[in-house]
């Protein structure tokens, strides 16, 4: 148990970030579930609607994972190595 006041304040203030860090990065893993999904989709039948899908998904990706590592929710690097696994899956197609 925290002994002073700065003690509980920073206590509130790691647990009020710690819930906003976790809503990015469930944003960032069901926007990966959807282009993973969208992907599939697009090796089974590759017509422009499912293509359009998939880049719309990927762009959707690209702009929250860039939007958690301007807060600091992910490292730079890891934003990076997120960004190139998705962009490595389309191109394994």
């Amino acid at each position: 148990m925290a002994n002073n006041k700065s003690a509980v304040k920073r206590i509130k203030i790691n647990e009020r970030n710690r819930l906003l860090n976790r809503t990015y990065k469930g944003n960032v893993k069901s926007i990966i579930k959807v282009y993973l999904d969208n992907l599939k989709t697009y090796e089974l039948s590759k017509t422009d609607e499912n293509k359009n899908k998939v880049d719309e998904s990927l762009k959707l990706a690209y702009s929250r994972i860039d939007k958690a590592t301007k807060r600091n929710v992910f490292h730079k690097n890891k934003a990076a190595r997120k960004k190139s696994q998705l962009a490595n899956y389309l191109k394994m197609i």
